[in-house]
């Protein structure tokens, strides 16, 4: 198999690199794009530890080959923080705990910004739904999903 140009942009910026059409996305963003917020946990689609947005769809990027992302927009963890401004998850991470080892972290803080983004005054069952595919091994969740109803709330202030 030959290696092809896949283009997308990542975070905004354009990119167009020659990989391996079957490559992993996750593969792809750590590898060739230095972008090693993305962490792999399981590798099956299990944990979310690689969870990206794809056209504004949530994702396990260790299951997209690269070649399906071509024409996309992709945000990463990278793309959540508008430069030194946290995002009010980010912080509520920071503050209430919700970061413990790291790994799973990227993946619940994509998948509470794309939560909010769609449901800015979401229940605490929404929260849930929205979290369940991601898995901590470290906090027991409660930790998390603390965080995330203090980031729901400090929004409305």
């Amino acid at each position: 198999m030959k290696k092809s140009q896949v283009s997308f942009k990542v975070n905004g910026d354009a990119h167009r690199v020659e990989v391996f059409p079957m490559a992993r996305l996750l593969d792809v963003l750590r590898e060739e794009m230095q972008l090693t917020g993305t962490k792999e946990g399981c590798g099956e689609g299990e944990c979310g530890a690689c969870s990206v947005v794809v056209d504004g769809r949530i994702v396990n990027s260790c299951l997209v080959p690269v070649a399906q992302v071509d024409g996309s927009e992709i945000r990463t963890i990278e793309g959540v923080a508008n430069d030194a401004d946290l995002h009010a998850v980010q912080q509520a991470f920071i503050e209430h705990g919700g970061a413990q080892c790291g790994i799973c972290t990227p993946g619940m803080v994509l998948a509470a910004v794309d939560l909010l983004e769609r449901n800015p005054q979401p229940s605490e069952a929404d929260i849930r739904t929205a979290l369940a595919g991601n898995l901590c091994r470290c906090t027991g969740y409660m930790k998390i999903f603390e965080s995330v109803i203090r980031a729901v709330d400090n929004a409305h202030r």
